[in-house]
């Protein structure tokens, strides 16, 4: 009898072709919800999943055959990795596989509204023609803040050599990566200087809400702020007051707290409408890292630690 894998997300053919190839018989279940997957974990060797389900202590308790987990994308913050590894399941995560994407996705944004690209687009389709109102400001110059220096926040920072700004990058557990346009900087100078903040953050008990209060009230100039990373790295209020206070200038963001608009409270619809209506505010629904390149590399990158090709 094969070992059995389940895919629990949209991938790219290839991740099944191979996974085929090398003997496993592949299970895609792209909509599965947790409680259908807790009873059928117990018959499938290996499991590949993205943002959606959680792998806690009870599913795995049932993951009696499980061996591997593979995670298309960055981040493992759904994943009990300390529990699994410890039932010796081995667990792999592809962020080298989406930072491609997510870095071209950052830079799309700062350029999106420093030149008021889509507050001008939707003006035109309106029937709506200014020109002075939508003038642009160039990104060459500027100091840019990079919180977060693993794999998407330096290709962002690569990206923005050719543009001649200076990258202002923190890292709470990296050291020793400055060099050329990339100056290793702690927090305070980040918040002192930059033009534009962008956060690459892993979700973890030390990030929640990283972008609180304090965060925005600390910035000497009035900063774009960019979320590429996790929606719970921010807290949406404290985003809100920074906009009215004029705390920042803008904000790109590919997450949400909560992307989930058919729970949402009426907290949550009331805080979404409010970002939703401001001009200087472009929301993306998760699809940084989500690029049709991103598909196939994150698989190549899974296989590849897990040792499949």
């Amino acid at each position: 009898m094969k070992s059995k894998v389940m895919v629990t997300a949209f991938s790219h053919p290839y991740l099944k072709q191979e996974l085929e190839r090398a003997g496993y018989e592949v299970v895609e279940a792209f909509d599965i919800k947790y409680p259908e997957l807790i009873k059928e974990i117990s018959g499938f060797t290996g499991l590949i999943v993205t943002t959606r389900l959680k792998i806690d202590q009870p599913l795995l308790d049932q993951s009696t055959s499980l061996k591997w987990i593979g995670r298309l994308g960055s981040g493992m913050e759904m994943i009990d990795v300390n529990y699994a590894e410890s039932m010796g399941i081995k667990c792999v995560s592809s962020p080298e596989g989406n930072r491609d994407a997510v870095a071209e996705h950052t830079l799309g944004m700062m350029l999106s509204l420093l030149h008021n690209i889509c507050t001008a687009n939707n003006q035109v389709k309106d029937g709506i023609w200014l020109r002075d109102d939508n003038r642009g400001t160039e990104l060459g110059g500027k100091s840019v803040g990079i919180i977060g220096f693993g794999n998407t926040g330096g290709r962002v920072a690569d990206l923005l050599g050719s543009f001649g700004v200076k990258v202002l990058a923190y890292d709470a557990y990296k050291k020793g990566f400055g060099g050329g346009h990339i100056i290793e900087s702690n927090l305070q100078d980040v918040f002192l200087f930059s033009d534009i903040i962008s956060l690459h953050l892993p979700l973890t008990t030390e990030t929640l809400h990283f972008a609180d209060d304090a965060f925005f009230r600390s910035f000497k100039k009035v900063p774009l702020f960019l979320n590429m990373c996790r929606g719970k790295v921010m807290e949406t209020s404290a985003l809100i007051r920074a906009l009215e206070e004029g705390t920042i200038m803008g904000a790109g963001l590919d997450v949400l707290e909560n992307e989930d608009f058919t729970s949402y409270s009426e907290s949550e619809k009331e805080q979404f409408q409010l970002l939703a209506k401001k001009n200087n505010v472009v929301i993306t629904p998760h699809i940084a890292g989500y690029s049709h390149e991103a598909l196939l590399k994150m698989a190549k990158v899974v296989l590849l630690k897990l040792g499949i090709v």
